[in-house]
């Protein structure tokens, strides 16, 4: 009400700035955070895309086995990257913690581990790669173990950012919650 004579609403003297300012940080960094993960998901969705076509090229025989080589093994387990991809992408809009917990536990489990495996299972390709100078696989005439470990490198560095930045948003997010609760 705009009555000019009586009292005047005790929060809105000017004198309780102070909480105001204390909370808009944290929707900042909240907002940051959110879009850093956003764009990281994007890349893990081309370099899904990218194991997905090389193993769907070869199995279906769309080119000949020379310019695309055959999947390694870790790539099948691989594409089930894609499932804490999509919980990611449904943690963000809503703020939702159950499915950011489950995309940064299903990440390590079918993001990080068949990348660690794939090292581990081309490393006696690139050693002979690298010693003797034979490549037995191609992708578009370069050698399929550099192609890939390239690939990998990128792909480890892009989860272990998302791991990051899931892991500084869940603790916004639950601090966000802890306050709620004491209020």
């Amino acid at each position: 009400m705009t009555s000019r004579v009586g009292p005047r609403a005790a929060s809105i003297n000017g004198n309780n700035f102070k909480p105001r300012e204390r909370v808009v940080p944290q929707y900042q960094m909240s907002a940051s955070l959110k879009s850093e993960v956003q764009k990281l998901n994007l890349v893990h969705l081309l370099i899904w895309l990218l194991v997905a076509a090389q193993m769907t090229v070869s199995h279906l025989d769309l080119v000949s086995h020379d310019t695309v080589s055959m999947p390694y093994q870790w790539e099948y387990p691989y594409l089930l990257s894609l499932l804490p991809l999509l919980c990611s992408s449904l943690s963000l809009p809503n703020n939702n913690i159950s499915y950011l917990v489950l995309s940064m536990l299903s990440a390590g489990l079918f993001s990080v581990t068949p990348l660690i495996y794939g090292g581990m299972e081309m490393f006696p390709v690139a050693q002979q790669l690298y010693r003797h100078g034979k490549a037995y696989r191609f992708i578009f005439g370069f050698s399929a173990v550099t192609v890939t470990y390239l690939v990998m490198v990128v792909a480890i560095q892009v989860h272990a950012w998302q791991l990051y930045y899931m892991k500084k948003l869940l603790d916004s997010w639950f601090n966000a919650t802890q306050e709620k609760k004491k209020k």
